[in-house]
């Protein structure tokens, strides 16, 4: 079991440290499973609420409308459900000593651009680049 890594309330990640350090993944970690407690949070609240709302509306425009509303809601559970298993990913590497480079080119991944997607798992040039050669596929 590893020793808890003393991190200060206001620490931020610098450039002029050693790059996933300690610290800076202690850091990533705590900021993932922070997003993800929420995700899931947010997750039980809708369960609950969905629960009580279900009722038989009479009035077809009304229940039409309520219909659309849960379908959005559904459709938003299920992107938050897919970006839950792009935070275990993430922690995952942060395990696996992979977390904060590059799948594609192996380089450190800008820890401006982490802070900002704690689950980015490219550098900002081979994220375009795969962007676009995603684009020029998509056109055919």
């Amino acid at each position: 079991m590893k020793a808890e890594v003393f991190l200060p309330e206001d620490y931020r990640p610098a450039e002029d440290e050693p790059f996933m350090n300690e610290r800076q993944l202690e850091y990533f970690r705590r900021k993932l499973l922070a997003w993800k407690a929420e995700i899931l949070e947010e997750s039980r609240e809708t369960i609950e609420g969905m629960k009580g709302a279900t009722r038989n509306i009479p009035d077809i425009a009304d229940r039409a409308s309520e219909e659309t509303d849960r379908a959005l809601e559904l459709r938003t559970r299920d992107r938050q459900r897919k970006l839950v298993a792009k935070i275990d990913a993430a922690l995952r590497r942060i395990e696996d000593g992979e977390y904060g480079y590059c799948e594609i080119t192996g380089e450190p991944i800008s820890l401006k651009r982490l802070d900002a997607r704690p689950i980015a798992t490219m550098t900002l040039e081979a994220q375009e680049r795969h962007e676009r050669r995603e684009k020029v596929h998509r056109d055919d």
